[in-house]
């Protein structure tokens, strides 16, 4: 199993009381000499997590402090030439939100060279709370989505002067970009997935499909869609290294330590306030989902440390129990190769970070990687078959914050 260490950048002096986190918190409580000082820190966090055998993961938001990177690419040059062996994921570019794709085929093919061909990018759909912040409309975002994928594809593998472009969405007259990506064809693709009905374009394509926090309620559903959607177009059993998931994850030396570290980065599910009017826009959701939105809801989990394990949005503990908890988890889905371990949150110190991701280096990487190396499909599958299925809710406001 790779490991990809996540931090969104978050800046966590918050006001006590806010409406929504998203879109409508005033910038006048960002303070820029605190938060340039986050920033060295997130940057050197990158650095020891590549020190310590950590792949990155970065990714981008706009009008929110949960996540003060609004343009990724300038984040991951800055990483880039600082770094030189971890692999460099963006997952991702909201490509629905964005008018101009060849600028992001620009961008990351530039990222690519500046890395030496280390760069995955990463295609999403984006978070509904960002349509208004971007100015478009959230409906067809799927469509707008894979059609701007079409035409950066085409960019980065056509290198035989301009070509012209003539979309739904898009319209280009000359595209011949420069420079052209390090890795040939492309670099590694992958797009979020959110629901079993988002799973099989994705599968066909032949891409990684990262899952963000489903957990028990919701990953069986997704990953065996896509896993059939893979065997029918390509004739084959899926690999493991085609599937991602994204949690929090803490480990502690002790019990009591790691509670105290995952009750920080807990910080990020607790702060996830966002309106109504910017959680569910006309059209962002399919129409059964959204009317799910005028409901009261009294099935979600509280936002507790137990209570995140027992959903799978969250592994913490000892390393044994980490690694357990993963296990568990990784049996019960039927197997990822990907771990996207979002490792900081809100308050967290330097220390708090780099001693949990210490641990998990030194103590549980081995471990995953091992049991990833000995997959076996049939074996898998007799596994699974004496799992039952968990009923377990979700935490809402997180499965529905990165539903496609």
């Amino acid at each position: 199993m790779k490991t990809w260490f996540f931090n969104e950048c978050p800046y966590p002096y918050l006001p006590d009381h806010y409406e929504s986190i998203r879109v409508t918190l005033p910038n006048e409580i960002y303070d820029p000499v605190k938060g340039a000082d986050l920033y060295d820190l997130y940057i050197d966090l990158w650095l020891e997590a590549e020190r310590l055998g950590f792949d990155l993961m970065f990714n981008e938001h706009h009008q929110t402090p949960t996540c003060t990177v609004p343009a990724v690419s300038l984040m991951l040059s800055l990483v880039a030439r600082q770094t030189s062996r971890s692999r460099l994921l963006v997952l991702g570019n909201p490509l629905a939100n964005r008018s101009q794709p060849v600028r992001v085929a620009e961008e990351m093919a530039m990222v690519d060279v500046l890395s030496r061909g280390r760069l995955e990018v990463g295609f999403v759909r984006g978070v509904p709370y960002e349509a208004s912040a971007a100015n478009v409309s959230a409906f067809r975002g799927s469509q707008r989505l894979w059609e701007a994928h079409d035409l950066i594809l085409k960019a980065w593998t056509t290198h035989d002067g301009p070509f012209n472009f003539e979309g739904e969405f898009h319209h280009h007259r000359q595209v011949n970009i420069w420079p052209r990506p390090y890795q040939a064809p492309h670099p590694p693709v992958w797009v979020t997935v959110g629901s079993a009905s988002s799973a099989p374009e994705v599968a066909r394509r032949g891409y990684v499909g990262a899952v963000f926090m489903a957990g028990y309620q919701n990953i069986r559903k997704i990953y065996d869609s896509f896993r059939d959607a893979y065997q029918t177009a390509h004739s084959k059993a899926m690999h493991p290294d085609r599937l991602a998931y994204c949690a929090l994850v803490y480990v502690g030396e002790t019990e009591a330590k790691a509670a105290e570290g995952a009750k920080k980065l807990l910080w990020y599910m607790e702060t996830t306030k966002g309106a109504p009017q910017f959680s569910n826009p006309p059209g962002y959701h399919a129409p059964a989902l959204a009317s799910q939105f005028l409901k009261p809801s009294s099935a979600e989990v509280p936002v507790t440390v137990e209570s995140q394990i027992a959903c799978g949005n969250m592994f913490a503990g000892t390393p044994d129990q980490v690694y357990e908890q993963i296990k568990t988890f990784w049996e019960y889905s039927g197997g990822f190769g990907h771990l996207l371990m979002m490792g900081h949150a809100g308050l967290m110190t330097r220390e708090d970070t780099t001693s949990s991701l210490s641990l998990f280096a030194r103590e549980v990487q081995p471990r995953l990687k091992a049991l990833v190396d000995g997959y076996d499909e049939d074996k898998m599958r007799a596994l699974r078959a004496k799992m039952p299925d968990r009923k377990v809710t979700s935490v809402v406001g997180v499965s529905r914050d990165f539903a496609r």
